[in-house]
């Protein structure tokens, strides 16, 4: 299996063209050339896809969880078969180098089989009140999910997405960013010989037209959505309209935070790679880097340095660490936000520019940018308070735990964040009082099955990746039951 040139919507267990015969054109980040050619869904391709969604959704809740599990398990065991080339697809798609999506495309493989296990261990329950009086409280599905996912980690939170709305039930209409389609309609591809036909709706489109037939489809029960807090705010908003629940995983600034005895070389590394990664493109990357005052300047002079280093190019090459951003508009707002914090006052102590050249020219090919800091941030500037999106750190100076905690919670996000020391009882102090939805200790960005994950405040609300998330794909059934053969004797 490759990258087609043409793909078609996946609807009801199959490849058809948009009903329009609209189509875009996919380009790789790097180097831009034309992957392929997709169609772009409709609000027609929509009542389609959700019609195929409900007509399958009942006969697969009515399968035992025993097979509905061995499904699940297959769908993970055909993604390791494929690893290679579905991160290839990845990065070729998304500018992500190779080590990382090969990462991304393990992770979900072992998400289907941890969510098999999960539904073949789940135990609804019966409660005796007394002698005559029992309940019974049993987990249903919603019916059709309809989900919207972003172009950063395309397959990876579609994988988070699906595999829990699938183990509790549902059939799934799922809308990929416009920007990069292509692994999640490579994976309908594998899938459809393991996946009953209308399980699994795979709809590239514009979030303007596809995406908004999708929040408005009343055949649509719930809806998860993972991308900015501003478009998720309308996304609350059309749940909202229609009572019906949603999951969001929205933006964050996390605060990744350093305590002089921390592992120093250790903390320096992953520094650098909670923010640089993925080309910083990660709603919880470590884009805060709070530093105790006693180590500050060694720290930040030494990162800077070890930021220079970091290689740049072909993201297919095993070597590489930093891809190109995934499109010319992004590395542009980028910028602007290096501009912008230099205006309010901050100093840049390493990249605010794009590299030209390269081996081969290659710089010259895509978006790319270099590994920025910024110094001399205080909390009031927007690159302080604002999701950048991009390889751009902003660094501030703390004096005790006291004042990073308060730094670290003074944002509206709370995704995620990080501290690093060697004691416990600090680690435990800052982590508890830290309000976000994970904290690593000595440690970032692992998110391993089985771990929740999701966020406080305007990073959204809803878990993904563990057992939890099922409660946001189901719904509780109570059946009382009265084995009394007496009569009331309410009306004597």
């Amino acid at each position: 299996m490759d990258i087609q040139s043409h793909y078609g919507l996946f609807i009801d267990g199959s490849f058809r063209s948009a009903r329009s015969g609209d189509t875009v054109s996919v380009h790789a980040p790097a180097g831009g050339r034309e992957l392929s050619r997709v169609a772009a869904a409709a609000e027609e391709d929509v009542e389609d896809a959700v019609a195929a969604a409900a007509q399958e959704w009942p006969a697969w809740w009515a399968r035992p969880a025993v097979e509905r599990a061995q499904v699940l398990a297959a769908v993970g065991d055909r993604i390791v078969a494929n690893r290679e080339t579905l991160a290839r697809i990845e990065t070729l798609d998304t500018g992500r180098v190779i080590a990382e999506t090969r990462f991304d495309i393990d992770a979900i493989a072992d998400l289907f089989h941890y969510f098999a296990g999960v539904i073949r261990s789940d135990e609804e329950t019966l409660k005796r009140h007394d002698p005559q009086q029992m309940s019974m409280v049993l987990r249903e599905p919603f019916g059709v999910v309809g989900a919207i996912v972003p172009w950063n980690f395309p397959f990876l939170i579609s994988g988070w997405k699906l595999a829990p709305a699938l183990a509790a039930g549902n059939a799934v209409v799922i809308k990929p960013a416009t920007l990069t389609p292509l692994s999640l309609l490579a994976l309908a591809e594998i899938t459809a010989d393991i996946l009953p036909p209308g399980l699994l709706n795979v709809l590239p489109g514009s979030g303007r037209v596809c995406g908004e037939a999708i929040l408005a489809h009343s055949g649509i029960a719930k809806l998860s959505f993972t991308g900015s807090t501003e478009v998720g705010r309308h996304v609350a908003a059309k749940a909202a309209e229609r009572v019906i629940p949603v999951t969001l995983e929205l933006g964050g600034k996390s605060a990744n935070i350093v305590f002089p005895d921390a592992d120093y070389d250790r903390a320096l590394e992953a520094a650098a790679m909670a923010i640089m990664m993925s080309q910083g493109q990660v709603c919880s990357a470590g884009s805060r880097l709070l530093v105790h005052e006693e180590i500050h300047d060694r720290f930040v002079a030494d990162l800077a340095e070890l930021c220079r280093t970091i290689s740049i190019g072909d993201p297919l090459d095993e070597a590489t660490r930093m891809g190109p951003m995934v499109s010319q508009d992004q590395r542009d707002s980028v910028l602007e936000y290096v501009k912008l914090g230099t205006t309010e006052g901050a100093t840049i102590a390493t990249g605010g520019d794009a590299p030209t050249g390269g081996p081969d020219g290659i710089y010259d090919t895509g978006p790319y940018l270099n590994p920025t800091i910024l110094t001399g941030v205080t909390p009031e500037m927007r690159v302080c308070r604002e999701e950048i999106f991009g390889p751009v750190l902003v660094v501030q100076r703390f004096t005790d735990a006291a004042d990073g905690i308060a730094l670290a919670n003074n944002s509206a996000y709370g995704l995620a964040g990080a501290v690093w020391t060697r004691d416990i009882s600090v680690a435990l102090e800052v982590a508890q009082a830290v309000r976000t939805g994970t904290v690593w200790v000595n440690d970032y960005h692992p998110v391993p099955s089985g771990s929740p994950f999701g966020g406080f405040g305007q990073s959204g609300y809803g878990r993904e990746v563990h057992k939890a998330s099922l409660d946001g794909y189901s719904q509780l059934k109570t059946i009382y039951i009265n084995t009394d053969r007496g009569g009331y004797g309410w009306y004597r």
